[in-house]
């Protein structure tokens, strides 16, 4: 006699088949959570019924694929169900044995269940027209049969069946135009579903392969042959001890994994067992993937609660700054909604993902400490991500990140830690000073810098396109801020030099005047030079927004035409500039000229356009006629 499910309708079993799981192939992984299940029970009741034998050389669960009858069987030697068992976890939607059986024994040895709402069952609807189960209890002498078409009811009758277990069958659908429902016959495909999301269920996973093989006295005819293989790895690499792994273990989980097709230039294993209880295993990747800089990369970890896995890119488990990190973690204590496949944002993840960011950290800096050339390395294929966290969010990760920034230095002529630099600092010396450019070559060639150098002072080089956004959002190290070598105020000009380019500027402020009104709003000054040493003109910077930062944002896509205030600074010590003054005082039209030419220059160095090459060329001619 057909029944009615007790609770929910129609609707509801629409909804769960529908819209509960993205993907169809979840069924599998839940019918096969389900039979873990059931042996976990035999294996529970074992700890405390000396009757009970549990060799878990007889325990397994076993998918069988039939193409002709288009039925798929996933078989298990679990503890099976009693009628009263089967009415009241089948038959009422979203009720969980599981879950009340996990709540009675409140078992807390590593052994988790999977199942705890009820509804996993029900997504094999998403590719069953009929779904039967013939199920034996433990200690029971009779076997029952559980079938049903979907939302219409079920039926409960009696049958035979041998041994204590579960048989689950699924009359798989006929294709449609949009579904392709014979994938879930083939072996292949499933024995891929089931390396994917169950991979690491404890008990074996069995399932009959067709093998290729020479036929016995021939060289080149094949045969087929069928064999029962063990699917599923079982023990995971991450519950086996620390001691027992070596670095080629981890390398070859990279690789099993495909995180990528370098090798990982560092791992990290976490056991945690306090609170919350997980595992993890991390790497660091030597190269960046192809697609990180796009918007298909996706950030996450892999995410499995007891072996099963959940999510493969767990977004919520790593900040956006450490997004090149690539792994798994493990848990038996994250709550999960009915459909395992988002998580539930609660104190569990986020006490996970705050303790995996400080693990990701404290690697970096061992890294650093212990391993420089290969920190270097990660700096060079992931620094500009580590500087766009401190950037981003206005500054709200920068204390916790500004201990892995590393930057070329002028003196040291390596990379540097801004620790290393402050430490060396003279007594005298205010600021943290800076250069930004294309590459080293060119910012040691820059005029600015050389007032600086004069003096002693070591220079980071910023050729990163973030590099300045990120130090002005972190504003100071230690103390310390952080000054440009093309500021307007380099804070180490003496009293003396001071009083000096004042009155040089006043005795010649009508020639700065003609030049400020041949250049326009190009420029917001002309003024003698107190940095240069050698080079006849340079352009620097006031306000906030210096001319590196300029370029950056005008290369945007969304390109405003911001402009930093720059001033074009003369060194009245060059020859050049006693040409300047000599045509002031004879030739207005040569002093156009030579400003015009300055300027150029002067954007040159900066590897700013010139507005008008062709006019810049015709402008040198003029000089070497």
């Amino acid at each position: 006699m057909k029944k009615e499910f007790q609770a929910e309708s129609k609707k509801l079993l629409d909804m769960m088949i529908n819209s509960i799981y993205t993907h169809r192939e979840i069924f599998l992984r839940e019918l096969i959570s389900n039979s873990s299940d059931a042996i976990d029970k035999i294996y529970y009741q074992a700890l405390t019924d000396e009757k009970i034998k549990f060799d878990k050389e007889n325990f397994y669960i076993k998918v069988i694929p039939d193409k002709e009858s288009r039925t798929l069987k996933i078989t298990d030697t679990g503890i099976g169900m009693t009628e009263e068992e089967l009415e009241r976890n089948l038959g009422i939607i979203a009720q969980s044995g599981s879950l009340a059986f996990k709540k009675e024994t409140e078992i807390k040895d590593g052994h988790d269940i999977i199942g705890q709402f009820g509804v996993g069952f029900y997504s094999a609807f998403m590719v069953a027209e009929t779904v039967t189960v013939i199920t034996k209890a433990l200690g029971s002498d009779t076997a029952y049969k559980w079938a049903s078409k979907g939302a219409d009811g079920y039926t409960i009758e009696t049958c035979e069946k041998e041994a204590v277990g579960t048989e689950i069958i699924l009359k798989i659908n006929e294709n449609t135009e949009e579904e392709n429902y014979d994938e879930y016959l083939e072996e292949y495909r499933l024995r891929a579903i089931i390396k994917k999301y169950s991979d690491y269920i404890r008990y074996p996973i069995k399932m009959d392969m067709t093998q290729r093989r020479l036929k016995e006295g021939s060289k080149d005819e094949f045969e087929e042959y069928v064999e029962e293989q063990v699917i599923n790895s079982m023990i995971p690499l991450w519950r086996k001890n620390k001691g027992e792994l070596t670095d080629e273990d981890y390398e070859n989980f990279y690789n099993e994994k495909h995180y990528g097709f370098d090798k990982p230039l560092t791992h990290i294993h976490i056991s945690v067992d306090g609170t919350v209880r997980y595992n993890a295993i991390l790497y660091v990747p030597e190269n960046i993937p192809f697609d990180y800089y796009t918007k298909e990369y996706e950030k996450g970890l892999e995410l499995y609660s007891s072996g099963v896995l959940i999510m493969d890119k767990c977004s919520e488990l790593l900040p956006d700054y450490f997004s090149f990190v690539k792994g798994i973690v493990d848990s038996e204590d994250l709550s999960l909604n009915i459909s395992r496949e988002m998580l539930q944002h609660d104190r569990q993840l986020k006490f996970i993902a705050k303790n995996i960011n400080n693990k990701i950290k404290s690697e970096l800096q061992k890294l650093l400490k212990n391993e420089r050339e290969k920190y270097e390395k990660f700096f060079e294929s992931f620094g500009s991500q580590i500087k766009f966290g401190i950037y981003n969010n206005y500054g709200m990760h920068k204390d916790a990140l500004k201990d892995l920034l590393v930057f070329y230095s002028s003196t040291e002529k390596k990379m540097v830690t801004l620790a290393e630099y402050v430490e060396r600092m003279p007594e005298d010396q205010k600021y943290i000073y800076y250069a930004s450019g294309e590459t080293n070559e060119r910012i040691d060639k820059l005029p600015q810098t050389e007032m600086v150098a004069e003096k002693g002072y070591e220079i980071l080089y910023f050729t990163d396109k973030i590099d300045e956004f990120a130090v002005k959002m972190l504003m100071n190290y230690e103390g310390k801020e952080f000054r440009s070598v093309a500021s307007g105020d380099l804070g180490i000009e003496s009293e003396e030099n001071e009083d000096k380019a004042e009155v040089e500027n006043e005795e010649n402020k009508d020639l700065f005047a003609a030049m400020k009104d041949i250049l326009g709003e190009k420029i917001k000054d002309v003024r003698a030079s107190k940095r240069l040493k050698s080079h006849p003109v340079c352009l620097t910077n006031e306000g906030d927004l210096t001319i590196e930062m300029e370029k950056v944002l005008n290369s945007m896509p969304d390109n405003q035409n911001v402009k930093a205030e720059k001033v074009l600074e003369i060194n009245l010590n060059h020859e050049v500039f006693k040409t300047l003054q000599d045509a002031f005082s004879k030739d207005q039209d040569r002093l156009k000229l030579f400003t015009n030419l300055l300027y150029n220059q002067a954007l040159l160095i900066e590897g700013l356009p010139i507005e008008d090459p062709v006019e810049f060329t015709n402008n040198i001619c003029k000089v070497m006629v």
